[in-house]
């Protein structure tokens, strides 16, 4: 038997033939409304439609119509094009654009979605660069002109940003002014000034920067000053330089420079609110109706050392705190476990009646004397390097005066020079600063320490929250079964006045010897803070 048909169904190379119709769709666009000047989106559509007319092509869809840049392929009308020339009941075989370039500028990753589009039948048309798409060789010339496009786009992106970086170098913003900013002319030269809306925005710096409010409280003030701003914004403003002075910009490389704009905020302040921000990265949002368990999320489980939480008890309405592990069954009435936080707080607690407040007065004095000598060289020490560096700009710019050296490396070294003391003034902020009236201090920290449980006790729950948060930075642990609570840190400042005042005792009863030249600030042997913890007895070991 001669004949293969029998085997046909064996063979390879099979293709599925391709339906073909006369629908189409026609898609337009233009990457800015400017742009429209030249290449009308009104034109183009015209331009498409007479072809399609003249091709006998029935029109299924028009897309785009509207402002998308063709630099990448991330277009809403774009890709609502492809979806519906996909999944259209009627097959639709053409897409008629007026020019390649208004399909995509994006280089090969075009040509792969043009490849993906012929594979089922949907070819390319385009009005003013007429060619058969479904041959190999008007493919390829299909290819070359989106290569070309591609090209053309980054010629054109090289040169505007050259432009951009040139006019930044100048201090001169070439964007939108950022919000709280107005765009004016005075001489019919561009300023950016702070407007009404800055002004609120500045406000919100110094809230931060004084009380270290929560962004939700700064969006309720500023709304109660006539400005609707989402808290979840402020984090963004809060950490743009623009507002203190610097640009920061893509083209600059990684490099920050003086813009010649209004100043929202001195530098410091800038700096300042950043560190609270990069401070307060976890924390969480109180609210007044929890004013009977202060200690929620502050106190954790003894058993599973998780956070406990707070509530009140049904038809009894008794606040109580609880481990919400399951199966845990730690649990203390609010009453029960206030007491034994206040206990913690008597443990640190100054004796005004023991007579001895004078001299522990006179040893933290010493104390934070002592302590400061370090830190007041070190700011000396950063205090030179500034003046160092500012002598080498003096010395740069008067280079470049004498012409000893060319604008280019004026340019080059100059931002380094400033970038160095951004970094040493930041240094310098972060230094402490001596106390202008040490005495007046050291009296109310120690009236703060006569008074902590009945201090706790009179504060609003917000302001409990800090308080406890100070003392005892990392909670306390409640446990059930052994009755026991315990803390991992102390504030060193709270725990050193509290052993002081034991040291001093002693002294008078001539067990121990006290010297007013402490070095600094050292939490004594025995007390280590990792280590200590308090129960209702207060136990020190």
């Amino acid at each position: 038997m001669k004949s293969t048909v029998i085997f046909d169904q064996f063979a390879k190379g099979h293709s599925k033939a391709l339906i073909k119709t006369n629908n189409c769709v026609i898609y337009t666009r233009v990457s800015s409304k400017e742009q429209e000047q030249g290449y009308s989106l009104e034109t183009q559509r015209k331009a498409c439609e007479e072809y399609a007319k003249k091709s006998g092509h029935n029109v299924m869809g028009s897309f785009g119509g509207t402002y998308e840049s063709a630099k990448t392929d991330e277009r809403k009308e774009f890709n609502k094009m492809l979806s519906f020339v996909k999944k259209c009941r009627e097959k639709i075989t053409y897409i008629i654009v007026y020019s390649v370039d208004r399909f995509s500028r994006s280089g090969a990753n075009a040509i792969y979605i043009k490849d993906q589009l012929r594979h089922q039948g949907i070819y390319l048309v385009a009005v003013t660069q007429p060619g058969d798409a479904s041959t190999s060789s008007g493919d390829f010339q299909q290819n070359i002109q989106i290569i070309f496009s591609q090209y053309d786009n980054q010629l054109r992106r090289e040169k505007c940003m050259a432009g951009v970086k040139e006019a930044l170098e100048r201090g001169e913003w070439c964007h939108k002014a950022p919000y709280g900013y107005d765009e004016i002319k005075v001489n019919g030269k561009r300023q950016i000034v702070i407007n009404e809306k800055g002004r609120l925005l500045q406000k919100a710096f110094y809230w931060k920067l004084k009380e270290n409010i929560t962004h939700t409280e700064i969006s309720e003030r500023l709304k109660d000053h006539g400005l609707v701003l989402d808290e979840k914004r402020l984090s963004g403003y809060f950490r743009n330089p623009f507002y203190c002075g610097l640009m920061a910009h893509n083209a600059l490389g990684g490099r920050l420079i003086e813009g010649n704009h209004e100043i929202m905020v001195p530098k410091e302040v800038f700096l300042k609110v950043n560190d609270l921000l990069t401070a307060n990265t976890q924390g969480y949002n109180c609210h007044e109706e929890n004013e009977p368990v202060p200690l929620k999320r502050f106190v954790k489980c003894g058993h599973c050392n998780t956070l406990m939480r707070g509530y009140l008890v049904k038809g009894k309405n008794i606040p109580y705190y609880k481990c919400n592990t399951k199966g845990c069954c730690n649990n203390k009435s609010a009453k029960d476990l206030h007491l034994v936080f206040e206990s913690g707080l008597v443990y640190l607690t100054l004796q005004k009646a023991t007579g001895l407040l004078s001299l522990v007065k006179k040893q933290i004095i010493a104390s934070y004397n002592n302590s400061n000598k370090e830190k007041e060289s070190h700011r000396e020490v950063i205090k030179r390097q500034v003046l160092e560096v500012q002598k080498k700009i003096d010395r740069l710019e008067e280079r470049l005066i004498l012409e000893e050296i060319t604008l280019d490396l004026y340019h080059k070294y100059l931002p380094k020079y400033k970038l160095e003391i951004i970094d040493l003034e930041r240094a310098l902020l972060k230094t402490t600063k001596r106390v202008s009236n040490l005495e007046d201090g050291v009296n109310k920290v120690m009236e703060l320490c006569s008074n902590l449980p009945k201090m706790w006790d009179l504060l609003p729950y917000k302001d409990k929250q800090i308080f406890q948060n100070l003392i005892f930075p990392e909670g306390f642990s409640y446990n059930k079964k052994t009755g026991e609570s315990r803390t991992k840190k102390i504030n060193s400042v709270f725990l050193y006045i509290a052993q002081l005042m034991r040291d001093v005792a002693k002294i008078k009863m001539g067990e121990s010897k006290l010297i007013f030249d402490i070095p600094h600030l050292v939490v004594p042997v025995g007390i280590e803070p990792t280590t200590h913890g308090f129960s209702v007895r207060c136990s020190t070991d």
